[in-house]
């Protein structure tokens, strides 16, 4: 006879200490047992107004790069009960970004916000139709919120059908444009991000907790390169969970 599932009931953020926090919660989940969180209602993002977000876009923007080497957890579920989105942890175990689609999947926009409610970047998907052909082409265009123009573009690769990478145009609040690619690797969900140079700066692989457990498919372990933006990197993060109909 089959047991019962084993029932948790977790208060996030800080769920417990630093050397567990993130690994309890993802090996719970990734061993069939049954996570509860308390009832809540929706959590709306914080828009900030014209004039704070302008004031403070170079500060916030500092703080999302560092000169060290950055590792993230990535669990593409939300702490929102019965809610679509991705909960990112820190190497401390604390939540840095959370996305919250609530009832809907693969929508055509969605929030890449801080713990607080703050929106780092808004993702849309476009549709776009040439006409000699009528065929339909997609792009995901990443926007801060201090800057009308999207930060980010993401596309299909011009490359054979089989190869699964997409281009990644990156536009700066000056205007200046660089390109990063995103590939992805052997597995479901293992994947990396690359410069003009084919110097990986992101790469993203299953995670193993820390007595060697491998995790779900879903639990991802992320390691960003110094000096490069983890916010920029978490919104490609977005789009590759949209592509793969994760969020």
């Amino acid at each position: 006879m089959k047991s019962p599932p084993i029932i948790y009931t977790l208060y996030p953020p800080r769920l417990c200490n630093r050397d567990y926090r993130s690994d309890l919660v993802l090996f719970l989940h990734s061993n069939n047992h049954k996570l509860c969180f308390p009832k809540m209602g929706k959590i709306h993002p914080m828009t900030p107004t014209t004039s704070s977000s302008s004031a403070s876009s170079s500060s916030s923007s500092s703080c999302y790069i560092t000169s060290k080497r950055e590792a993230f957890t990535v669990w593409m579920k939300s702490l929102v009960m019965q809610s679509n989105g991705c909960t990112v942890f820190n190497e401390d175990g604390e939540i840095t970004y959370r996305i919250d689609n609530y009832d809907s999947k693969c929508s055509n926009e969605v929030l890449l916000m801080d713990l607080r409610g703050n929106v780092v970047f808004t993702i849309l998907r476009k549709q776009i139709f040439f006409n000699f052909v009528q065929k339909l082409f997609r792009r995901w265009d990443g926007y801060k919120c201090s800057n009308p123009k999207p930060s980010i573009e993401v596309k299909r690769s011009r490359r054979m059908f089989r190869d699964l990478s997409y281009q990644v145009l990156l536009r700066s609040d000056n205007g200046q444009t660089s390109y990063y690619r995103l590939e992805a690797l052997s597995g479901k969900s293992a994947f990396k991000i690359t410069d003009n140079n084919g110097v990986i700066v992101a790469e993203a692989n299953r995670k193993q907790s820390s007595s060697g457990v491998l995790l779900g498919d879903d639990v991802l372990s992320l390691t960003v390169e110094p000096l490069v933006d983890h916010s920029l990197i978490m919104a490609i993060v977005t789009v590759y969970g949209l592509i793969q109909h994760r969020l």
